[in-house]
C-alpha cells in the first residue's frame, strides 16, 4: 500500500534579501508576491496527490522561526470563509499561510539592523515537528501504528539568502540529526555552501535558483514527489559538492584549514592552542604548519573534495585514542 507522505517546508523571509531578489535589475527578478503564489500552488498538489498526505510550513523570519501553518494542528481561528467555489483544503492553506506572514512581516517593521535569518531554528523546529508525527508512542495511543501508515518524510528550504559562516556548527548538527534519522532534506535556492552539504549528506537534491520565473516547474518537477518514488525516477541533482568548512575562530569559510587531532576543530591558521579543547600544540609543529600554510590568493571554491581529505597529517578514529599536541593540515 502506498505510505502517506509528510512535506516540511522551510520559506526563508528575510525582507532584505526579498527586496533585492525583486530589483528589476536582476535578470529574473522575483517579489515574494509572484513567489507565494508558486508556492501554494506546489503546496495544493502535495495535498491532492493524496489524501493521508500532510504538511507543515515553517518560516525563517530575521532573529526568529515560527510555524505558519499544520494539517494536523488547525486552529478554529484559522478556518477560512466557507465558499462552495473554492476546495476547502487549498483555501486553508492559502489564507492561512499569507495571513501568517503577512503578520510576521508587518511585525518586523523597519530595523536599522535587521539581524541574521533564523533558518537553523526553523530546521530544528521542522525536525521536532518529523519525530513527533511519525514516533507515536503506543503508552500513549494503546495500539501499535500500522506501518503502511508511517508518513514518508522529508524538509523542503526555499532560501534566497547567503550563507552565515557563524550558523556552520548549528546547521551542521541538523544537518547530522536528519541523516541519522533519515529525513531527507531537499534545497531550492542561491549557491550556498551549507546548504548543498546538507542536501549531499541525506540523500536529497540541491537545485540552484537560476531560473527563478520558473520557480512552479522546478518545484514539481524536482520535488513533488514522494521519496519511494523518486528511486526510480531521474530527478536532477547536483553533481558537484562544496565541502568547504567554517574556521572556529573566525567563522570564515576556508579552501585550507588546520585542524586539531583532539577534538577537530579547524582552524584557518596554526595556533599555539585549541581555543576549544585548550590543547597545547608543540613550537615544532606550528612552524612546520606555517611553513607549509600555501600563498595568500583569492579564495577559489574547492569543489568536490571532500573535507576528510588530510594532508600530510592522519585524523584520528573514534574507536581509538586521540593523538595528543597535534594539529593536521586540512586542504
Amino acid at each position: 500500500m502506498e505510505k502517506a507522505s509528510h512535506l516540511s517546508v522551510i520559506v526563508d523571509l528575510s525582507p532584505t534579501q526579498w527586496h533585492l531578489s525583486a530589483q528589476a535589475s536582476n535578470q529574473y527578478p522575483l517579489s515574494i508576491e509572484t513567489f507565494l503564489s508558486q508556492l501554494l500552488a506546489f503546496l495544493n498538489a502535495h495535498i491532492a496527490s493524496k489524501h493521508e498526505n500532510t504538511l507543515v510550513v515553517f518560516g525563517a523570519l530575521p532573529g526568529k522561526s515560527v510555524m505558519l501553518y499544520s494539517s494536523t494542528e488547525l486552529l478554529t481561528d484559522d478556518m477560512p470563509p466557507l465558499d462552495a467555489n473554492s476546495y476547502l483544503p487549498f483555501k486553508l492553506v492559502d489564507s492561512t499561510v499569507v495571513r501568517r506572514i503577512m503578520d510576521e512581516l508587518d511585525a518586523i517593521g523597519k530595523l536599522e539592523e535587521e539581524p541574521p535569518c533564523a533558518l537553523v531554528g526553523a530546521v530544528t523546529k521542522a525536525l521536532c515537528y518529523i519525530n513527533r508525527i511519525t514516533h507515536h508512542s503506543s503508552t500513549t495511543t494503546g495500539v501499535a501504528e500500522d506501518p503502511t501508515t508511517l508518513h514518508d518524510p522529508r524538509i523542503l528550504i526555499l532560501s534566497v539568502s547567503p550563507d552565515l559562516s557563524s550558523s556552520y556548527i548549528p546547521i551542521m548538527n541538523a544537518i547530522f540529526s536528519a541523516q541519522k534519522l533519515a529525513y531527507v532534506c531537499k534545497v531550492y535556492g542561491p549557491d550556498t555552501v551549507f546548504l548543498q552539504q546538507a542536501a549531499h549528506l541525506t540523500n536529497g537534491s540541491y537545485i540552484y535558483l537560476e531560473r527563478r520565473d520558473a520557480l512552479l516547474q522546478n518545484l514539481i518537477m524536482s520535488f513533488l514527489s514522494p521519496p519511494f518514488i523518486r528511486k526510480i525516477l531521474a530527478v536532477p541533482k547536483q553533481d558537484k559538492i562544496d565541502f568547504r568548512a567554517a574556521c572556529f575562530c573566525h567563522k570564515n569559510i576556508v579552501d585550507v584549514g588546520f585542524v586539531c587531532s583532539v577534538c577537530l576543530s579547524i582552524f584557518c591558521q596554526p595556533l599555539p592552542v585549541c581555543s576549544t579543547c585548550r590543547t597545547k600544540f608543540p613550537i615544532n609543529t606550528l612552524k612546520r604548519l606555517n611553513a607549509a600554510r600555501p600563498a595568500i590568493t583569492p579564495a577559489s571554491s574547492r569543489m568536490g573534495v571532500p573535507l576528510a581529505n588530510l594532508n600530510n597529517a592522519t585524523m584520528p578514529r573514534s574507536t581509538s585514542t586521540p593523538v595528543p599536541n597535534g594539529m593536521s593540515n586540512l586542504r
